[in-house]
């Protein structure tokens, strides 16, 4: 039986990996779509669009999708109307909880956040109850084999990056929100290709948990992840001593 415990294995994981996938495709498609209907549907003249394009088609998404999601952001074809939205709360043992959406029915969004929250020792916060303790940046990722830290600190920083630091196998750069696509741009023209470049929220401040109680944050945050309508889940959870920040395209 061995042979079949390993295929068991196999297909569970494959159907883990599928489940994955299709999440980020579908967050990827309103993620177009919704840059489509507020930038039009021109990646030349629309850097948030190009943005979410280019990383879609990093997943691997067939140009027909993309195609699509950008026809029913501009209205040429019929489709539900996503809209961007952020959620804010209390999980257990006090760690704070920002939740990154994007929904066509906020009312069964909060709903279902609502149920979790509760469900897993938490409460569903009022906007602006913790949103004060994450700050908005840019993040980007690049492979440390990709230059030397000085040539890359120096592109950087003259492209109005805030910090770059090395984190075990890549080179982790730092921007504000307003620089973000600033220096993207200049490591493009270095020829210089990120792993991930994106929007992050980073919290102020962290609590450290004993390991039973951090395990049952992460529960709460695992089930927020499963949600359709969920993009991405920050939280004040301390890790290792850094703070923990989790999206939903990561495991």
């Amino acid at each position: 039986m061995a042979g079949h415990n390993k295929w068991s294995k196999i297909k569970r994981q494959k159907a883990k990996e599928d489940k994955k996938k299709s999440k980020v495709w579908a967050r990827l498609s309103r993620e177009i779509a919704t840059a489509a209907r507020e930038g039009g549907g021109d990646p030349d003249m629309n850097a948030t669009l190009a943005n979410a394009i280019e990383r879609a088609e990093a997943e691997n998404m067939a140009k027909d999708t993309i195609e699509r999601a950008i026809k029913r952001g501009t209205g040429e074809l019929e489709g539900q109307n996503y809209e961007p939205a952020t959620y804010e709360g209390y999980g257990p043992h006090g760690i704070a909880v920002f939740v990154e959406a994007m929904t066509d029915n906020n009312n069964r969004t909060v709903a279902d956040l609502r149920h979790l929250f509760s469900t897993h020792g938490g409460n569903l916060g009022k906007d602006g109850s913790v949103g004060y303790l994450f700050e908005q940046k840019g993040e980007i990722v690049l492979p440390a084999d990709a230059t030397d830290e000085l040539t890359l600190f120096e592109l950087a920083v003259e492209a109005g990056a805030e910090d770059v630091q090395t984190d075990d196998d890549a080179f982790v750069i730092t921007t504000s929100v307003d620089a973000f696509t600033d220096v993207e741009g200049a490591l493009e023209d270095a020829g210089l290709e990120p792993e991930s470049a994106e929007l992050t929220r980073i919290p102020t401040t962290t609590l450290q948990l004993s390991d039973d109680d951090k395990a049952s944050v992460m529960k709460l945050v695992e089930a927020i992840e499963d949600l359709d309508d969920v993009d991405a889940v920050y939280t004040t959870l301390a890790h290792d001593g850094d703070a923990l920040a989790l999206t939903a395209d990561e495991e």
